[in-house]
């Protein structure tokens, strides 16, 4: 299946040795958000862990419950700098499996995020969503080990059809 403006690798395989940073970053954790579904908790489908990487609060809240009203995601955390992501990751390596991230940060970039998670499974996903989804940006991204590259502003549709889809 392809998006129209979106990139996105090939099937996501083991991933080479990457770097990894150290200093915490907020959780959400204690305050879950639960996604659409049937009243009853055992007829409710796994939803799909995400932790997101954006500095700008507005942006991230927005994503926050989009994500959990239109795709049924449950944001387990989030950081607003690469160093708290990079730890984060490196700290929860099973504790999520759809990664979205900013490429402009308050501290380092998205780029050094996708480093620090070059190892993961097979059934763990990366996004990048920037307002600067270039055709250079998109390919250093998927270089970098990103699975899709998304524009914020012309394709978050594309990237809710992603982040619902089986992968």
């Amino acid at each position: 299946m392809s998006y129209t403006g979106a990139v996105q690798s090939p099937a996501a395989g083991p991933r080479p040795s990457g770097e990894t940073c150290d200093v915490t970053s907020v959780n959400l954790a204690n305050n879950p958000l639960k996604g659409p579904g049937p009243s009853s908790p055992s007829q409710r489908p796994a939803a799909l862990k995400a932790y997101i990487v954006e500095d700008n609060a507005v942006i991230r809240d927005n994503l926050v419950e989009t994500l959990t009203e239109l795709a049924g995601v449950q944001t387990v955390g989030y950081a607003e700098t690469e160093q708290g992501a990079c730890t984060w990751l490196a700290l929860h390596p099973r504790d999520w499996q759809l990664l979205v991230v900013d490429l402009f940060l308050q501290q380092g970039s998205g780029l050094g995020v996708l480093k620090g998670c070059r190892q993961r499974s097979r059934q763990q996903r990366v996004v990048v969503l920037s307002n600067y989804a270039t055709d250079d940006i998109r390919q250093r991204c998927l270089a970098g080990g990103a699975d899709a590259v998304f524009d914020k502003s012309t394709e978050l549709d594309q990237f809710l059809a992603y982040c619902t889809r089986p992968h």
